[in-house]
């Protein structure tokens, strides 16, 4: 994007304006796009602000009417921070952020930046999701004044972006990743290795789902699935995992477990287990495809028929842990209707606990806990708060 007019399509334009034109429009126009929101009331600052260094603002047109913003700063020697979107509720879900962002990024690769970091409501979905579709990762989370923040980040140096990766246990350090991390590697790792098994479909416990493509999803045992996980677990990961060096003293609890294979021609091609986390929860523990077998849409065709059949099963809630940078993953589960509600370093790595409430009021208490909304109704009765009518 340069400084000039970009089209957006569906009579959509983003053009330059002024840091001043940018203000003006939040004062008149952010009640109406953020009015719903929860943030804390500050008194007056006592201080002036820092210099703001560097900045970009857009207007977001449609037609001649200024219907929303992007504004931007610098935050460091490498760092350009997008600081705030806004736009008319009218104008959003019609994919004018997803269509803005590519043109965005453009502009701050173009001005020498390597970082582009922004914050937003950890469970904003709308946002999240065209972010990590564009190659941000998350890489926090905090408590401010407006509520529980995600904090992502997108590297324009692929060297970083790979580290980021490292980071998060989902690849092993390689090349320059590697060099810039002080590591000292004697190469790439050796891909070869042995074939992949080829191990027929067990017989069915129940019918098959189909998934499409020629895919099944067949209901298993969980020792078959065990047989099968060992059998195929080299071949489906290459995330780095701590090596505990002893088998386990303690035998893993009695939960109740649910596993499925997914079969292709006949064949094992992946798989999906989840167990009981509590007496609401159902914990969906592990999901792998076969790398000849992914960026086929299988994921999200799997995600519905498991969902339904845990909500069959009584569970309000389900949980879930995934690598912070595996967007592969974390994407199509924010397009379900997960709520990202933690991060958490194990023996796999750092990784997003993602959390899935099938309606209700706690769907509305994670908003309520992050800011994105404030407390009204039945969630507002539950968390205690009694509000004036005109609140309720």
């Amino acid at each position: 994007m340069d400084r000039g007019v970009t089209p957006l399509g569906g009579g959509y334009q983003a053009r330059p304006i002024t840091l001043d034109t940018y203000r003006d429009a939040c004062a008149r126009l952010e009640g109406r796009i953020f009015g719903g929101t929860w943030l804390y009331a500050f008194d007056p600052p006592a201080k002036a602000p820092p210099p703001l260094g560097e900045s970009f603002q857009w207007g977001l047109y449609h037609g001649q009417d200024l219907i929303g913003w992007h504004h931007a700063h610098q935050r460091d020697e490498r760092t350009v921070y997008m600081a705030d979107t806004g736009l008319l509720p009218e104008h959003q879900g019609r994919g004018v952020y997803t269509r803005l962002l590519p043109h965005l990024l453009d502009a701050f690769h173009a001005a020498g930046y390597t970082l582009v970091t922004s914050r937003h409501r950890a469970t904003n979905n709308r946002v999240i999701v065209p972010k990590l579709r564009a190659g941000f990762f998350v890489q926090g989370l905090n408590l401010y004044e407006g509520g529980l923040n995600v904090a992502l980040t997108l590297s324009l140096d692929p060297a970083y972006r790979e580290a980021m990766h490292v980071r998060s246990g989902l690849r092993q350090a390689t090349g320059e990743a590697a060099r810039r991390l002080g590591l000292r590697v004697a190469g790439p790792p050796e891909r070869a290795g042995p074939e992949v098994p080829r191990l027929p479909l067990p017989p069915a416990e129940g019918e098959d789902l189909d998934l499409g493509g020629g895919y099944t999803l067949r209901r298993v045992s969980n020792a078959v699935y065990r047989e099968i996980y060992a059998r195929l677990e080299d071949a489906a990961y290459d995330t780095v995992t701590f090596d505990w060096g002893e088998t386990p003293g303690l035998t893993r609890p009695g939960h109740p477990a649910f596993a499925w294979l997914i079969g292709h021609a006949g064949e094992v091609v992946g798989w999906h287990s989840a167990r009981q986390w509590d007496e609401r929860t159902l914990y969906m523990s592990n999901t792998a495809l076969l790398p000849a077998h992914r960026g086929r849409g299988l994921y999200t065709r799997l995600l519905p028929a498991l969902l339904a059949t845990f909500e069959g099963e009584g569970y309000t809630l389900i949980r879930s842990h995934h690598h912070a940078t595996n967007n592969a993953v974390l994407v199509p589960k924010l397009r379900a209707g997960f709520r990202l509600q933690g991060l958490e370093v194990n023996h796999h790595g750092v990784m997003a606990v993602l959390v899935y409430s099938f309606g209700g009021p706690y769907r509305e208490y994670m908003d309520l806990r992050s800011g994105l909304m404030g407390p009204k109704g039945e969630v507002a009765r539950r968390l205690g708060l009694d509000l004036s009518e005109d609140e309720a």
